[in-house]
């Protein structure tokens, strides 16, 4: 008997008859890879102006206090000076007069750290009482300060362009005021000195990165300092660059991106007028310092996406040849099933892990932890708990700063994982600088051993630590011990205030030592310290 088959449907046929579908997959897959790079694109550019905006106020507020420092400063000097005037005007002059009036003046100086030296002039420009032991004959009219003086009646301060001192030959800026005769003609000028490396000490303490860009100068455009100090531009004029130039333009206080004509530098710059002080203060740094960071997660970022696209342009090829071949169809799936089941197990993984330290998390502790004191409960087993906690964590954050800070816990992590000998004990990270080990099967001796020797391993790190007494990173620590009995169950959070509490007893006397559930605490001898 003759069989019939049915003849298999060409490729070429299935293809004509999949096109739709194929086509529909293919403008959906485009559509995504268009929106996911478009949400990166977003997302990058978002993150871009944040940061500018950030480091704009955090600029700002950094110009603020550099302007009212600087104002604070000529005050102090002008309130000096209006002593010594009052002084001058009201008593004359005379050589034991001028005498009395010089020790004044040399007390001054050494009580107000402003000030460089004071001076008084006479009407020729002559240096008549001064601060200072030795002072140069000769006449100083040729100061523009003492020109003002001399061609305007005003008593205000005046804050002159700064000048380099002719006895020690340092940078000086002038702060002066007139001196009048009783029928209200020059008399001459009293002048204060600040050293611009006053300047130069007070603004270094300012964190603007290595590029960035502390700036004084008169309202002129004189530059009176510039940080870093280079004395080679300390009175020129810089009247005519970015920063002067929006000056002009935008009013007494101001915030923008602008290109240095001193070293073409691009930075973010804001300055502020000192409003009846003729100076202005300008704060800056550098665009790229400010993006760097951005730039390397985008980066990142950037090349997640790329490969994100890519394997969706590899999926949606696959899926195009699975429509057409029903057979790769079916062989792929499996394929991406294993694929998914393998991407899925490292997920756990990941969430079970400490994303800095590398230790269990808090999560999987206390799963781990459940389960422990279920199991001691069943086996009458005991099982110990100890809680770690690196000593005046803060100030070492403080002192050596966050990624210090980070990298510590790294290694205290890393201290604390080699301590442990058992597969089945658990090094989690219990939160901030506090961390948890599980020791099942142990009881109070073997607890503390443990503890002691975690205790020891980080210390033997050689972590400096200059807040801590010993010099060193060193953990204080709490070891309390569940002693089951079958069918009996500990409450889990009742176990952690247990090791918490002994934690803290560990701190209160002194830190660097164990607590135990025992009574007894204690810590290694100086020797090992």
């Amino acid at each position: 008997m003759t069989q019939l088959h049915s003849a298999p449907t060409p490729i070429t046929s299935l293809t004509a008859k999949k096109r739709p579908a194929v086509l529909y997959a293919i403008r959906l897959l485009l559509l995504f890879c268009i929106l996911l790079v478009a949400a990166q694109v977003w997302s990058a550019w978002s993150a871009r102006q944040s940061r500018l905006d950030e480091h704009a106020a955090a600029t700002s507020n950094m110009a603020n206090a550099l302007a009212a420092q600087a104002e604070s400063s000529v005050r102090i000097v002008e309130t000096v000076l209006a002593g010594v005037v009052e002084r001058v005007e009201h008593d004359g002059s005379t050589p034991a007069l001028n005498e009395r009036l010089r020790t004044h003046m040399r007390n001054m100086v050494l009580q107000v750290n402003e000030l460089h030296s004071l001076s008084i002039y006479g009407a020729d420009g002559s240096w008549l009482v001064s601060s200072i032991d030795h002072p140069l004959a000769g006449t100083y009219a040729d100061r523009d300060y003492f020109q003002f003086h001399l061609n305007n009646r005003s008593r205000n301060a005046y804050v002159g362009k700064p000048f380099r001192s002719r006895l020690s030959g340092v940078w000086l800026l002038p702060v002066s005021r007139r001196l009048d005769q009783p029928d209200g003609s020059f008399a001459g000028v009293a002048l204060g000195t600040i050293q611009i490396a006053f300047f130069a000490d007070l603004y270094e303490s300012f964190d603007v990165g290595q590029e960035g860009v502390v700036m004084l100068a008169r309202d002129d455009g004189t530059l009176i300092y510039r940080r870093p100090l280079n004395e080679k531009l300390i009175g020129t004029s810089i009247a005519n660059g970015p920063v002067f130039t929006m000056y002009r333009s935008s009013g007494p206080v101001g915030t923008a991106m602008l290109r240095s004509k001193i070293d073409g530098v691009v930075r973010l710059y804001s300055y502020r007028h000192l409003g009846a002080v003729p100076l202005v203060v300008a704060t800056a740094q550098s665009k790229k310092e400010i993006l760097a960071e951005w730039e390397q997660s985008t980066l990142v970022m950037t090349g997640a996406t790329v490969l994100v696209v890519l394997l969706l342009a590899g999926v949606g090829a696959r899926l195009v040849r699975q429509i057409v071949i029903r057979d790769q169809l079916e062989a792929e799936l499996r394929i991406a099933e294993e694929h998914l089941q393998e991407r899925n197990q490292e997920l756990t993984v990941l969430a079970t892990r400490d994303g800095l330290t590398g230790l269990a998390n808090r999560r999987h502790f206390e799963e781990t932890l459940r389960l422990e004191l279920k199991r001691a409960g069943r086996t009458g087993a005991p099982l110990s708990l100890v809680l770690l906690d690196v000593d005046f964590f803060k100030k070492y954050n403080d002192h050596y700063g966050h990624v210090a800070g980070d990298d510590c816990l790294r290694q205290v992590a890393a201290a604390l994982r080699g301590g442990l000998a058992r597969p089945t004990d658990l090094a989690a990270r219990y939160g901030g600088e506090e961390f948890a080990v599980i020791l099942p099967a142990t009881g109070q001796v073997g607890a503390r051993y443990v503890a002691e020797r975690l205790r020891l391993a980080v210390m033997e790190l050689g972590i400096a630590h200059a807040a801590n007494p010993p010099g060193l990173v060193t953990i204080s620590a709490g070891a309390c011990t569940f002693h089951g009995k079958p069918g009996e169950e500990e409450d889990p959070d009742a176990f952690v205030r247990q090791a918490d509490a002994l934690l803290y007893r560990a701190k209160a006397e002194g830190r660097n030592r164990v607590a135990t559930d025992a009574g007894d605490s204690g810590m290694a001898p100086p020797a090992a310290i």
